[in-house]
């Protein structure tokens, strides 16, 4: 039997593609997958979406800017050779694979102007057949401009195109190796965060802290961690933090112990600034078919704006 402490040392030595191999073994020998799996189910395969909000406190410019962001969680058909959910997924026969997709969107307020951001990622469920992120997109809108970036997962490299109104930045295109996204961390965590990698690895720092920060897309060495915390401004019952920390930047992400570990919230300090996110309130709808206006009372019990 591997334990927990010898499976997170073996972890931090190995690289992304032999993790599948030693977690599928874990997996098997744990003797409770089934059950992990059902339950996984019931909750992600029920027809609705898991959409959570947050009171957000952005680091921008100097200063902390108040807003909100949503995390919105919800399984779908995706294709593995388009990277584009399936319309008709019966049609699409081994070109399909369920993705546990994540839409983190942030609104906040710079003096006069508004920031609207969205990252969109598609993490394959069955992580022993497709372990890695298949696609991630980030795209900011602000009175100045807008952005947008595009990761493809391409064999054994992921191909990065962005677009940028800003002089430096322009328009792009180039390739990083397949190692660790944070855009899929947050996934990660949803379906077993005993999996998530820890010790020395390599990451591709997350999309939305590329666009505030005007950081090059490039991989980083970072030091990840997973522990327990017994009480936090997130929560006064212990709960679990996941950390990564690289170039002087500190991500942590807090979330509950037990299935479906929900995320409480996170922080995120550099510059000596600190952005944090406090969960307000989940709830479980079926959101694409709720676009009329008698549906706007939702997005109070979220306890966001609803005009």
């Amino acid at each position: 039997m591997i334990y927990k402490d010898q499976r997170n040392t073996i972890l931090s030595l190995l690289t992304k593609s032999m993790l599948v191999v030693v977690w599928t073994i874990i997996s098997i020998t744990s003797g409770s997958a089934q059950d992990k799996w059902k339950q996984f189910g019931d909750y992600w395969y029920a027809g609705v979406a898991e959409l959570s909000s947050y009171e957000l406190k952005q680091h921008r410019y100097g200063e902390i800017h108040e807003g909100h962001a949503v995390l919105i969680f919800v399984t779908e058909p995706f294709s593995r050779s388009r990277h584009v959910k399936l319309d008709n997924s019966e049609d699409a026969g081994s070109d399909e694979v369920t993705v546990l997709k994540l839409n983190l969107t942030k609104k906040f307020l710079t003096g006069i102007y508004p920031y609207s951001m969205m990252m969109s990622s598609f993490v394959p469920v069955s992580y022993d057949k497709y372990p890695d992120v298949l696609k991630v997109t980030a795209g900011s809108q602000e009175w100045c401009g807008q952005t947008f970036t595009q990761l493809n997962l391409d064999d054994d490299e992921y191909e990065i195109r962005g677009f940028s109104y800003f002089e430096s930045e322009g328009d792009f295109q180039n390739e990083i190796d397949n190692e660790w996204l944070e855009d899929e961390l947050w996934q990660r965590i949803r379906i077993d965060p005993d999996n998530l990698p820890t010790g020395s690895i390599k990451i591709l720092p997350g999309t939305l802290y590329q666009r505030l920060s005007h950081k090059p897309f490039k991989l980083v060495t970072a030091m990840a961690s997973l522990k327990l915390t017994s009480e936090s401004s997130f929560s006064d019952t212990v709960h679990k933090t996941y950390q990564i920390i690289h170039d002087g930047r500190i991500l942590s992400i807090h979330f509950k112990r037990s299935f479906p570990y929900e995320i409480l919230g996170w922080e995120e300090i550099y510059d000596g600034k600190t952005t944090v996110a406090r969960k307000i309130k989940s709830i479980r709808e079926p959101y694409w078919v709720q676009n009329k206006n008698e549906y706007r009372h939702l997005r109070q019990e979220l306890g966001l704006k609803a005009n």
